[in-house]
């Protein structure tokens, strides 16, 4: 094994490749045919800074690092800028080389398209294997069951983590001013290794207030790095740099909470941070003859571990599952000799681990036995299959979406694989075995707290599909209301005269009668009418085949190599004859002229770029208004009978306390707690329970 360190500093002299005389260049690496890291895009230079660094571990020096660059193209494909290649056998070890790469086109080799500046240092790897980027199996003799056995020991080394590390943002003072206003829209980024996440925006402002966490797994023994960076964000051109910090966490001590506060290098200002560092031995992968929950003693412990009596210690350890990965059947030929090499992915959140491969099978057993700790119990399990390709990335064979609430333990069961939207099926089918075991008062602590982010991922682009969908969405959100009020409305126009002298005595009854304590109460009926419904057999729960209907025309519109989306006409997708929609697209052209007029000084692409953000942003808010009003009427349907069953408890404790408790008194409770909170705990992650509660709720589109 062998790390390969690579620092992209620089281009030089770059082709140009649109109208204005400029580039928006970006670099790939590739090895083996496989995308291993790709830059950020500078925007309108040929002379870029990228000063971005990748670590790589590579099992093999016979295979090339191929350097190429491409210019950004918003609605078409990108354009080529050049490539080279660095023959890593040529490469001395343990020393830092620059090099400077002369682009070229294998079409046109004798065109000037500039050169690359990288920084190289390679390594062998003997002992323990850091946080890299893996490059699996690619020049490795499959028939060579030694060698497969070596390569699966280095993926358990390297796959485990020995604690996690909890970063809470605090807030960041005296930052420095980028825009031309005098403030900035700050936001911050963190690395460890492969693993990122991303802050909110929080706009106009130098000492923002962020109070967000992030957890990161830690796979070394003696600490690790975590790379901070902070940013402004700017639409329509690239984010401004404000500086960097560099947490060394070798120096904090474990099982407790450090404030850091980080001066920012290459900039102005302070990063407020708390680190906490604990502990985890609940990660674990064996084979199928050693397993703890076979063994009775050990369950009975493990049982011990999580209940009640246990409740309120280490509130964070909701609970434990384990996945027996059996084998699978009939999976899908993916390579020309009719056979496949798959391996299994287990994903729960930001956890992930995986089987060896099995070459040439398309039946495979890998009879493994994952043990995950559990943070949230609306977590879901996801168990993918892919194909081992040596000369391009992993080709999908299936995936199955396992919600850990739905899980019957101890029952050996065959899914049938999905296609990665999760929205038909494919061909073959995987054996599991999975034991879930948690404490139910933890987990609904946890469920009234912010969910987990996932690590970073793409960032949201405008589809015409996804858009007419989320509007879809709302509409019927939005009907319902309309309906309800239509309904109201006829009783006050007497169109049946029955249903309106029902309604006029309830309504003297319920006003007569009527105390605060009641709100709660009247809340409560309609989640004991559809409980009552379905345990008589009629299921209130939406239809499957309208969750089809309503996916049916989700597309990927994006090419995953080298492309963006293509440009389309808006009238092609056969847009519903609704006036409510053209309304609506008449507002938000609207908007791009104003936009435009704004923005009359800049060029061409920066107006390109903030039409974009426009659409995404409409599209994203559509979205998340859709997803909010499914996730209330799948709370009051059972949805989720854990959520629903909590929040049955809850509203029978609001009613009680109403009954007995004077409101004055509670208003006064909640108003001293909300006044002190900032005095009493200063440092506070703010949350909303309500919004936490419901997030764990799941749309009709994750349904």
């Amino acid at each position: 094994m062998f790390q390969l360190d690579i620092i992209l500093k620089k281009g030089n002299n770059l082709a140009i490749r649109d109208r204005t005389g400029t580039s928006d260049p970006y670099v790939k690496f590739k090895i083996g045919g496989k995308e291993v890291f790709k830059s950020k895009t500078i925007f309108k230079n040929l002379n870029p800074v990228w000063d971005e660094r990748v670590s790589l571990l590579v099992e093999t020096l016979r295979e090339p690092l191929y350097v190429k660059v491409f210019d950004y193209d918003f609605g078409f494909q990108d354009d080529f800028m050049g490539s080279a290649q660095v023959h890593l056998e040529s490469l001395e070890h343990q020393r830092i080389l620059d090099l400077t790469l002369d682009l070229g086109d294998p079409q046109y080799p004798d065109q000037d398209l500039g050169t690359i500046d990288l920084g190289i240092t390679l390594s062998p790897k003997d002992g323990d294997i850091r946080e890299t980027t893996m490059l699996t199996g690619k020049s490795w003799k499959r028939s060579s069951k030694n060698q497969s056995m070596r390569l699966s020991d280095v993926h358990k080394k390297s796959q485990l983590w020995r604690g996690i590390v909890n970063i809470g943002l605090i807030e960041g003072r005296r930052l420095k001013a980028m825009d031309d206003n005098g403030q900035s829209d700050p936001y911050v980024r963190f690395r460890m290794g492969h693993q990122k996440y991303k802050s909110k925006v929080l706009a106009k402002c130098l000492n923002p207030q962020w109070r967000e966490q992030f957890d990161f797994h830690l796979y070394e023994e003696q600490g690790g790095y975590i790379d901070i960076t902070v940013w402004d964000r700017d639409q329509g051109r690239r984010d401004d740099f404000m500086g960097r910090c560099t947490i060394d966490l070798s120096t904090l001590a474990r099982e407790r909470t450090h404030k850091l506060d980080l001066p920012l290098e290459d900039g102005a200002g302070v990063l407020v941070l708390l680190v906490t560092l604990t502990a985890t031995s609940a990660v674990s992968i064996s084979d199928l003859s050693v397993n703890a929950l076979d063994n009775p003693y050990e369950r009975h412990q493990i049982a011990q571990r999580y209940g009640l009596m246990r409740s309120l210690i280490n509130l964070k350890d909701v609970g434990m599952v384990q996945v027996k990965v059996l084998r699978a059947e009939g999976l899908m030929a993916a390579d020309v000799t009719g056979k496949s090499d798959p391996f299994c992915v287990v994903e729960l959140s930001n956890d992930r681990l995986q089987t060896q491969t099995v070459y040439k099978n398309l039946s495979p057993e890998w009879n493994k036995v994952f043990t995950f700790n559990i943070k949230d119990i609306h977590s879901v399990l996801e168990v993918t299959v892919y194909d081992e390709d040596r000369d391009r990335s992993a080709d999908f064979l299936g995936k199955v979406v396992i919600p850990l609430l739905n899980i019957q333990n101890g029952v050996r069961k065959a899914y049938a694989l999905k296609s990665k939207e999760l929205t038909g099926p494919t061909k073959g089918v995987i054996f599991l075995e999975i034991d879930v075991i948690f404490n139910a008062i933890k987990a609904s602590i946890r469920t009234i707290n912010p969910i987990e982010q996932k690590y970073i991922e793409g960032e949201s682009k405008m589809s015409k599909q996804l858009l007419l969908q989320n509007f879809n969405r709302v509409r019927r959100c939005v009907m319902v209301l309309i309906n309800a009020g239509c309904f109201i409305n006829s009783c006050f126009q007497w169109d049946s005269p029955q249903r309106s002298i029902c309604a006029f005595v309830l309504y003297v009854l319920v006003v007569w009668n009527f105390e605060i304590y009641m709100i709660p109460l009247v809340l409560l009926l309609p989640l004991v009418w559809n409980y009552l419904l379905i345990a008589s057999g009629k299921d209130t729960r939406q239809d499957v085949q309208a969750v089809e209907d309503l996916l049916q025309d989700v597309d990927d519109d994006f090419d995953k190599d080298d492309k963006d989306p293509k440009p389309g006409s808006w009238d092609d997708g056969g847009l519903p004859e609704s006036h409510i929609l053209q309304d609506i697209l008449a507002s938000w052209h609207f908007e791009w002229i104003r936009v435009m007029v704004d923005s009359e000084r800049k060029g061409f692409m920066d107006k390109l770029y903030a039409i974009q953000d426009v659409c995404v942003s409409v599209q994203n808010a559509l979205g998340e208004v859709a997803s909010y009003g499914e996730r209330i009427k799948n709370t009051f349907n059972w949805t989720v009978p854990f959520v629903s069953w909590l929040v049955v408890v809850a509203l029978g404790v609001a009613c009680i306390l109403l009954y007995y408790i004077p409101l004055r008194y509670m208003l006064l409770a909640w108003g001293v707690n909300k006044f002190t909170k900032k005095l009493r705990s200063p440092y506070s992650i703010d949350n909303n329970e309500l919004l936490d509660l419901l997030s764990r709720v799941p749309s009709d589109v994750q349904l």
